[in-house]
């Protein structure tokens, strides 16, 4: 019987952390391992596009979570995302993080051409085939990828014994409930959309995977707590809050993550520098930006306890 229970919980999409010269900063990425280790959630999925996989290279991400396994040293779910462009360079993913131990990798179809479901299982299934012992987590995320998951698609990767489940950042949240339904309990479904982090358990995810969470673990904690306790007037109370911090982290010039990345070294003193070309960087009106955000990241948690 498979253990899913490690992955039930609030599990923060890792941030790309770069020294000045903007390569990848072996040094900020363990601080932000312990970071995440000291909020107490349940895991990190590392290389995902919060980590700017997109933009890295094979060597970079190898980098990236070597140096996560190192500082977790066991105290949290890993789940890393493997999948590039191409079968090769995610098979030598694949068959490194195993080698790393851990828990699950994970991968996002194929992107630009258009491939058929046979082409895309074919591909996931490579990849699993080079990590025989981890379990696999289908990404799916239409909106970037260019190609949903379907009921018919998924019933064929259940076929394959490592896949436990699915990280779905699809916007409907009915695709949840399809996902579950379809699966059953020897499977996970992870909600993706922080902005609707407790529809996605209300309807039937057991755990959430976010790139906003890492700004703010302990309103995310919190949620998950007030969704447990059905204390669903405050839970949603709290879901608004958390939204409008959200639409301010991206309402800069810059990236999205150059902003949590600057409000993580204003709140916690981490130092996980910029983000990677072409992805935009902060300019100097993104300070105040930076500065409201992090206001109001304290402010919410002094109001609810955390």
């Amino acid at each position: 019987m498979r253990d899913l229970n490690k992955y039930k919980g609030v599990i923060p999409a890792f941030y790309a952390c770069y020294d000045e010269n903007g390569n990848i900063s072996p040094e900020g990425v363990q601080s932000l391992t312990r970071y995440f280790v000291e909020k107490g959630v349940k895991g990190v999925y590392v290389n995902g596009s919060s980590g700017e996989c997109i933009y890295q290279s094979v060597e970079d991400r190898k980098i990236v979570l070597e140096n996560v396994m190192k500082a977790a040293d066991g105290k949290l779910t890993v789940i890393n995302h493997v999948a590039c462009n191409n079968t090769k360079d995610s098979m030598e993913l694949a068959k490194h993080a195993e080698s790393l131990g851990v828990d699950a990798i994970a991968a996002i179809p194929p992107i630009y051409f258009r491939l058929p479901e046979h082409a895309i299982a074919k591909y996931w299934n490579d990849i699993s085939s080079a990590a025989p012992n981890t379990d696999f987590v289908i990404y799916n995320i239409p909106q970037l990828a260019g190609v949903a998951l379907t009921m018919g698609l998924f019933a064929e990767m259940r076929r394959n014994p490592n896949v436990i489940g699915v990280k779905n950042s699809s916007m409907p949240v009915q695709d949840i409930q399809m996902f579950k339904q379809a699966a059953g309990e020897d499977y996970i479904i992870f909600n993706g959309p922080d902005e609707q982090f407790i529809s996605g358990l209300a309807i039937g995810a057991e755990g959430g995977i976010g790139g906003t969470y890492g700004a703010m673990p302990e309103l995310f904690l919190k949620l998950e707590a007030l969704v447990k306790a059905n204390e669903m007037e405050q839970a949603r109370k709290l879901q608004y809050t958390v939204n409008e911090i959200i639409y301010k982290l991206c309402s800069g010039h810059g990236n999205m993550y150059g902003i949590i990345k600057a409000v993580l070294k204003q709140n916690e003193g981490l130092e996980l520098g910029s983000v990677r070309a072409p992805l935009a960087s902060l300019i100097e009106s993104d300070a105040e930006v930076v500065k409201e955000a992090a206001q109001m990241i304290q402010n919410a948690k002094a109001e609810y306890g955390c």
